[in-house]
């Protein structure tokens, strides 16, 4: 009797040891690919969609843009908080991308031109690792 119980504790304390079964969805699932971060050029490209001419459709406001700068435009109703203006400019003009990977982050100057002949700017942030990509900030430059 004493060499069963020896022979069962030893054959449990080797199953114990032996690495738990996959289960077979999880043997044949196929590995998740994480997308790279954005570099300048899809940023470029963004923003110069995003804001085309004269600002950014109803569609790109709604889809494309990050809560963050949605709850900010809640909280200011007199102006745009994505062209930080109160009009629509004549034109819109993106300036060169500069991405910071350590930080995450992707910038570009934007210019907006005005009838008056005159121009303002304002910087457009886009998070390199946004899926699908979209604008993350604005901050206004007066």
């Amino acid at each position: 009797m004493k060499l069963m119980t020896y022979r069962l504790g030893a054959l449990l304390l080797t199953l114990l040891a032996l690495p738990a079964p996959l289960s077979v969805a999880a043997a044949h699932a196929a590995p998740v690919a994480v997308p790279p971060p954005h570099d300048a050029a899809q940023i470029s490209t963004f923003l110069i969609d995003f804001y085309g001419h004269h600002g950014p459709s109803e569609y790109d406001r709604d889809n494309r843009v990050s809560q963050v700068l949605k709850d900010k435009q809640k909280g200011i109703a007199d102006a745009d908080v994505l062209l930080c203006a109160q009009n629509e400019p004549q034109d819109i003009a993106i300036g060169p991308v500069t991405v910071a990977e350590a930080a995450g982050i992707g910038w570009a100057t934007v210019t907006t031109h005005w009838d008056s002949r005159t121009t303002d700017t304002f910087t457009a942030y886009v998070r390199l690792d946004s899926q699908p990509i979209r604008l993350d900030d604005v901050i206004c430059a007066g």
